[in-house]
């Protein structure tokens, strides 16, 4: 059956991405053309085309740059997915509903899309896509089959106020197209749209703050694009940072902590096995989903701050246990003296394989990952996968859940741990940052920095820079792991993080960086026109010092 999810009447050239996208990272909000530098599409418009792209991928911030997009014109007039998607789903619904922005969304079956995918212009009515002499008939979301409860029906009905009222609005909206039959109450929520990508982020957030919006459930917050305390200090723009500051301060006035981190399994309250949260940044949903088995979908920006006004999620997809099982088997090796490089480029590469699907991986059930291992591989996961979470064989707490029946297998192996170094260290030896925290960085890896780098100075001509959040930071003060790192010349930044990181914290003179970060390896070539350079925490040690990467592959890969 062909759906239209959100509804307008549109006409455009076809645009096919060949793989999914990360609308954030991946897409310029202010032009709409394609920055991600590892997608087969790298430099296509989206504006004002009908785009078909199997589904999305990457960061739940794409919602807000689709509707940042649709307030300046240079949205796709339409969206034609082939899989479930529900990111930029939320960003055309908020720019239809609150901003009367229209974009359509349309979910094809297979044999549809391929079909579209073939004809060069396509126009949309609520009732039918026509595309040459294709004629596909479209059917509406049923809204009216969701069930709901005496509280929800009176949050629809204003009795909170009118923010909430908006709020559950958009939850049903959201649970329709995702063919849920109820809501789910859940017990805490971690706020994404915080980062400040573009003005309809700050747009969207005072509208909720002045209508009245109050948290009901204990509600986190994202890194943000800001030094809260420091960014006047840090030369950065008023006309950036009073926005990005005031977009957090929106977000505190409605009640959520200002825990500032994209690590919130890092905060020491994590939630359960089997518990029922709303959490949005693809890391965290990740990490709380496979590691620590909690239930959350990946939640788009916007719908984060509407079910942290209600307490209430869709029950729809990993909330159903059913449809937490495995749909491919992944087999790989470790090869002897992997360092910690080995769990990013995992991840990365586990992502490419599975990328609209959740993958069970074999093969290392003798092994024993850091917390911080699997950090670094949900990380890097979520670059190019839309699942919401993976399983690892004698590892993660719900590996045992049988595989579906037609799960395929498919193998990872040195050649392409290989490619992947080659792909990453594509920049030149000279580097002139070393870029750490992409997740933030925990207490342990700060620790663990401090002590390569004790008796070491950073090269003159060198950047070194952690990003992590304000609890880990006291947490490092403390012990003095912070003291340590200042005397080798390592900048401390709190509150944001390399994804929503800006010149000049960001140091505009550096033209190569280094990470130890498969999630920054992969967006930092889109988001600032750099070259990078990869490595383990070791290697990018000694790059600091140095001011020069290696020039060999390590000898595991």
């Amino acid at each position: 059956m062909a759906r239209i999810i959100v509804p307008a009447t549109i006409a455009g050239p076809v645009l096919v991405c060949e793989q999914g996208l990360s609308f954030w990272g991946g897409v310029d909000p202010e032009t709409g053309t394609i920055i991600d530098a590892h997608h087969p599409q790298h430099g296509q418009s989206l504006a004002g085309r009908v785009v078909l792209m199997p589904t999305s991928r990457g960061s739940c911030t794409g919602s807000g740059v689709l509707l940042g997009l649709a307030l300046v014109g240079r949205a796709p007039a339409a969206l034609i997915f082939r899989e479930a998607e529900d990111v930029l789903t939320l960003g055309a619904l908020v720019a239809s509903q609150m901003f009367d922005r229209k974009i359509a969304v349309l979910r094809l079956t297979p044999d549809d899309y391929e079909a579209v995918a073939r004809k060069e212009t396509a126009s949309i009515t609520p009732t039918q896509l026509v595309a040459g002499d294709l004629r596909i008939d479209l059917t509406p979301v049923n809204g009216t089959a969701l069930k709901l409860t005496a509280g929800d029906r009176a949050l629809l009905a204003g009795e909170n106020g009118p923010a909430a009222r908006t709020a559950m609005e958009i939850i049903c909206s959201m649970a329709a197209a995702q063919g849920a039959e109820q809501l789910t109450d859940i017990s805490r929520v971690h706020i994404d749209g915080c980062i400040y990508a573009g003005p309809a982020f700050l747009t969207f957030a005072r509208k909720m703050a002045d209508m009245g919006g109050r948290v009901a459930v204990p509600t986190t917050m994202n890194a943000i694009s800001v030094d809260h305390a420091n960014w006047r200090a840090q030369g950065v723009a008023e006309s950036f940072g009073g926005p990005a500051s005031r977009l957090a301060d929106a977000y505190v006035e409605m009640g959520a902590r200002p825990s500032f981190t994209c690590a919130p399994y890092l905060l020491g309250d994590n939630p359960a096995k089997g518990e029922d949260i709303a959490w949005a940044e693809s890391n965290a949903v990740i990490y709380a989903n496979s590691v620590l088995g909690a239930r959350t979908v990946k939640h788009p920006d916007f719908l984060d701050l509407c079910m942290a006004l209600t307490g209430r999620a869709p029950q729809s997809g990993v909330y159903l246990p059913e449809n937490r099982r495995p749909r491919l088997i992944i087999d790989v090796a470790k090869p002897q003296g992997a360092d910690d490089a080995f769990w990013p480029m995992l991840g990365w590469l586990v992502g490419r394989a599975a990328p609209d699907r959740i993958p069970l991986i074999r093969g290392l059930e003798k092994c024993a990952p850091s917390e911080d291992d699997l950090k670094a591989l949900c990380g890097a996961f979520g670059t190019t996968s839309a699942a919401p979470m993976l399983h690892i064989a004698g590892i993660t707490p719900e590996a045992d859940l049988p595989p579906v029946e037609d799960a395929e297998t498919v193998r990872i192996d040195g050649a392409d741990f290989r490619r992947l170094w080659d792909q990453f260290n594509a920049g030149p030896e000279k580097i002139d940052l070393v870029a750490l925290g992409s997740p933030h960085f925990s207490a342990a890896e700060c620790r663990s920095f401090a002590a390569l780098i004790a008796g070491r100075q950073v090269h003159e001509t060198v950047a070194a820079i952690i990003t992590l959040g304000r609890a880990t930071l006291a947490s490092i003060e403390a012990d003095g792991t912070a003291a340590t790192l200042k005397a080798a010349g390592v900048k401390i930044v709190p509150d944001l993080c390399w994804c929503s990181i800006s010149e000049p914290v960001f140091p505009p003179t550096a033209k190569v960086l280094m990470t130890n970060s498969g999630k920054y390896a992969h967006y930092a070539p889109g988001l600032t026109q750099r070259a990078v350079r990869f490595g383990s925490l070791a290697q990018c040690a000694d790059a600091a010092e140095s001011g020069l990467a290696p020039t060999t592959r390590p000898s595991w890969i």
